[in-house]
């Protein structure tokens, strides 16, 4: 029900692009300007489709993560794919210390997972695997088909306000609420709690990705991190201050509340912490 929801919804963003852009052509300058602009628009919609995630991937820097370079890594990936029912993904690294993940890609089959060389440092295996099983979770529920074009459209908004000049500001004011928009209809705060509660599935305990949720907070506070705020979608918690226009982007639910449903799905798990 959510992958196909997902799908629809894709397809729905990726259409409307290219209606929106054909028409404006068209009142520009009628049928033959609609018609140039409809091909323009047919190609970047195959562009969204086909090379969103590689461009989301290229813009943050991340290389793929060889087999030989960290095999237990691999091993994990591969097996919570199995049980997340999903092709395992192309693995990423992001060189850099600032702990976090994210899942790019157009579905199943094609798919990218990239963690950052912080996380990989900082994160117990448990966690790790938490953290990967809940990536997993967005590929299956095909959340990965909407995320990847939308980011990548609300930043080609937010980059088209640099070309303003003097007008830099009056267009960031104009095309940030705009872009902000965007993400905020198609992304639900709620695929998140989807994410969790089927990456506790597929790990059989949710306490690895709740310690690594915690843990992912804390560091907020100890790790510079800067980059472009439409990328917020992406990461598994909202890396940035939800200060001025990162404020607008921000889709992820208070980390708090999704620790305590993940702890609610083994309400015992006080009693066997001290017991063990």
């Amino acid at each position: 029900m959510l992958a196909a929801r997902n799908i629809l919804k894709a397809w729905l963003f990726l259409g409307g692009f290219a209606a929106l852009l054909t028409t404006l052509g068209w009142w520009l300058g009628g049928l033959p300007l609609g018609s140039l602009f409809l091909v323009v628009a047919l190609l970047m919609v195959s562009t969204l489709y086909w090379y969103g995630p590689r461009v989301i991937l290229a813009s943050l820097g991340a290389r793929e993560l060889l087999l030989a370079e960290a095999p237990l890594l691999h091993s994990s990936l591969e097996r919570l794919a199995v049980a997340a029912g999903v092709d395992r993904p192309r693995l990423y690294v992001l060189p850099d210390g600032h702990p976090r993940a994210f899942a790019v890609g157009r579905g199943r089959g094609s798919a990218a997972v990239a963690l950052s060389q912080g996380l990989v440092t900082l994160s117990r295996p448990a966690e790790l695997e938490g953290l990967l099983a809940h990536e997993l979770a967005h590929i299956r529920h095909r959340d990965v088909v909407v995320q990847t074009p939308v980011v990548v459209v609300a930043g080609w908004l937010l980059e088209a306000s640099r070309i303003g000049g003097i007008l830099e500001q009056a267009l960031l004011f104009i095309l940030a609420p705009v872009a902000a928009s965007l993400v905020q209809v198609l992304l639900s705060p709620k695929r998140e709690f989807a994410a969790d509660a089927a990456a506790a599935r597929y790990c059989t305990s949710p306490h690895g990705l709740a310690d690594a949720l915690v843990r992912l907070e804390q560091a907020q506070e100890l790790v510079s991190f800067r980059a472009s705020p439409v990328t917020e979608p992406l990461y598994t918690v909202n890396p940035f201050e939800p200060i001025g226009i990162a404020a607008l982007f921000t889709t992820h639910p208070p980390v708090g509340e999704r620790v305590e449903r993940l702890r609610n799905l083994d309400p015992d798990w006080r009693e066997k912490l001290r017991a063990a």
